[in-house]
């Protein structure tokens, strides 16, 4: 038996089909002929790895699991290496909830992140925007993950919840130690879970004392379906989801726009020319470059899309493997900006449904606006290599760009 704390070693996949690995660098660097063989072999493929998992390949068969949470539990939402036993009812309320506790667990997240709420927000994302863009504006070389799409989600929620927004390199450390190192090294995981808990205990306790008005007071304040205060575990718990998934998720998509952008001109000046146009297109890059994966745990045995699924094993659910689905989206190994009809998966579908959806569009949105406005012309550096994160959240770790006119 191989010490539990080491990582995994996983061989290279040599049959899709029956031995699909998401952590394989060949589906990091490039999913989308991997989806299209997936489906075009089944509906629903299964691997030993990862103590056993499924993955859905069509926008039916996503739609079908995310919708049932009778056979599939949101308990597990990562698929690793191991399955440690569940200690904690509130890992990540609502994410890690299941009916009935993921009803009220979702409502009191709500008000934080409605359209009104957004607004209010909006002025300090644009502030946030300009002041990454002034710092490298005037240089001809710059990795925009690195000095621009990676700040923007990370200053914005530390904003929201009223801490520091200088420690972003802590929160950016911890998603990087739980989303990617922590597949395959249990240590990193729970290293960064120690870390993040001891952050926001620190946070707590200083507001039991002193209440602020920020998103962290507003937890510490809500009340559960009995009228009690949340227990802190609870608060740490929605605290640590919101950290994870608001950041990761959305300087990925960031950087995947900002990505094909740099690479198609032609939609580029398109959207210099119709500034109105960027919702339509946030819509479609969202759809064509999803970031996010989710996974949930077979319970009870059932049949999704014809075949058969079973209990002890995971589920990868890959709503961008979806939003690539030709039977959902005419051309959808295309990205068309000005895609009217698109009912893409980007946020999930069902009951786990992103609560943070109107915060990723305003700070996409805006994101985009300001750095057109001001950098209208830039290309992908040839002299650099554009790198992807490993995992559940795909998005450009490495952006290599050159500002101004391509040499």
């Amino acid at each position: 038996m191989s010490d539990v704390n080491q990582p995994a070693a996983h061989p290279p996949v040599t049959d899709w089909v029956h031995d699909f690995d998401h952590t394989d660098p060949q589906w990091t660097e490039d999913p989308f002929p991997i989806w299209d063989e997936l489906r075009a072999a089944s509906p629903v493929v299964h691997t030993e790895r990862f103590l056993g998992c499924y993955l859905p390949t069509t926008y039916e068969a996503v739609r079908a699991i995310a919708n049932d949470t009778e056979h599939f539990s949101s308990r597990r939402i990562i698929v690793r290496d191991v399955r440690p036993e569940i200690t904690s009812r509130n890992a990540a309320p609502p994410i890690t909830s299941d009916p009935p506790e993921h009803k009220p667990a979702k409502q009191l997240l709500l008000p934080p992140f409605t359209p009104d709420a957004m607004k209010k927000l909006e002025p300090r994302v644009r502030a946030i925007c300009n002041e990454l863009i002034d710092d490298f504006i005037a240089e001809q070389r710059v990795d925009a993950a690195a000095r621009y799409t990676k700040h923007i989600p990370v200053r914005a929620i530390a904003h929201m919840l009223g801490i520091p927004e200088s420690d972003s390199d802590l929160f950016i450390n911890w998603i990087h130690m739980i989303l990617e190192l922590g597949i395959r090294d249990e240590s990193k995981l729970l290293q960064a879970v120690q870390e993040m808990t001891a952050y926001f205990g620190g946070h707590i306790e200083a507001r039991k004392n002193k209440p602020t008005d920020d998103l962290i007071s507003y937890l510490m304040n809500a009340r559960d379906k009995n009228g009690n205060p949340l227990e802190d575990t609870h608060v740490l718990g929605s605290l640590r989801l919101l950290l994870i998934a608001g950041i990761d998720t959305t300087w990925s998509a960031i950087g995947s726009s900002l990505w094909h952008l740099a690479k198609t001109p032609a939609d580029r000046e398109r959207l210099i020319a119709e500034p109105e146009l960027i919702p339509t297109a946030v819509e479609e890059l969202l759809r064509a470059y999803s970031p996010v994966t989710m996974a949930r745990e077979v319970v009870k045995e059932t049949t999704v899309s014809g075949c058969p699924v079973k209990p002890g094993n995971m589920v990868l659910l890959s709503f961008p493997a979806a939003n690539r689905d030709p039977k959902m989206f005419p051309d959808a190994d295309k990205v068309v900006i000005d895609r009217r009809e698109n009912r893409h998966a980007a946020f999930g579908l069902g009951i786990h449904r992103c609560v943070g959806s109107n915060l990723a569009r305003m700070e996409m949105q805006v994101a985009l606006e300001e750095w057109l406005k001001r950098i209208p012309d830039f290309s992908l550096d040839p002299a650099g290599t554009v790198t992807w994160s490993q995992g559940t959240v795909r998005g450009p770790r490495q952006l290599p760009f050159l500002l101004g006119k391509a040499m």
